[in-house]
């Protein structure tokens, strides 16, 4: 039986920390774009052990630093042509939040540590990150987090999909 998912699976995280979130930074030649750590689920990978594995890769965080999981908290899906391309590229964005102490930000690398050139990661105001292009799409959404750290609910809610009109590959 194959495991495989119709549409893959991306899990990620928007690691806040005194009012800004961690994001890797990329200069495309269409101008900047910034991303959530995560990334894609194994074929019988769980999710929690798939973004383990990602920020571990990523950012060299060891996910048994944090003193607590990251919250599940929105779920995007991406249906978009890529520049060039005229097949439809699937991702379904599962976005966790997670609200990190001060050591936890300490613990991360200044560099993505899987890319192949010098990717920076960085902390940004969650105010101007909201108007970012931002991977997945989720800017409007991030505007709600400043207020939430004591938040500790995990509703989860759908965010409008990233389709060919609402969003631009860099």
């Amino acid at each position: 039986m194959n495991s495989t998912p119709a549409v893959p699976v991306r899990t990620c995280v928007a690691i806040v920390n005194q009012g800004e979130i961690c994001l890797i930074h990329r200069h495309r030649a269409d101008g900047d774009q910034y991303s959530l750590p995560g990334g894609l689920l194994d074929p019988e990978e769980q999710i929690p052990a798939a973004l383990a594995r990602e920020l571990k890769e990523e950012l060299d965080l060891d996910t048994t630093a944090l003193p607590c999981d990251p919250d599940l908290r929105w779920v995007l899906d991406q249906a978009t042509r890529r520049p060039g391309s005229h097949e439809l590229f699937r991702r379904l964005h599962l976005v966790h939040v997670l609200h990190a102490p001060d050591h936890v930000r300490n613990l991360i690398a200044a560099a993505e540590q899987d890319a192949k050139d010098t990717t920076r990661v960085l902390w940004i105001p969650l105010a101007e990150a909201a108007d970012l292009h931002l991977y997945p799409a989720v800017g409007p959404a991030l505007a709600g987090l400043a207020g939430l750290a004591n938040d500790t609910s995990t509703m989860t809610v759908q965010l409008p999909p990233m389709l060919d009109h609402t969003y631009t590959w860099r």
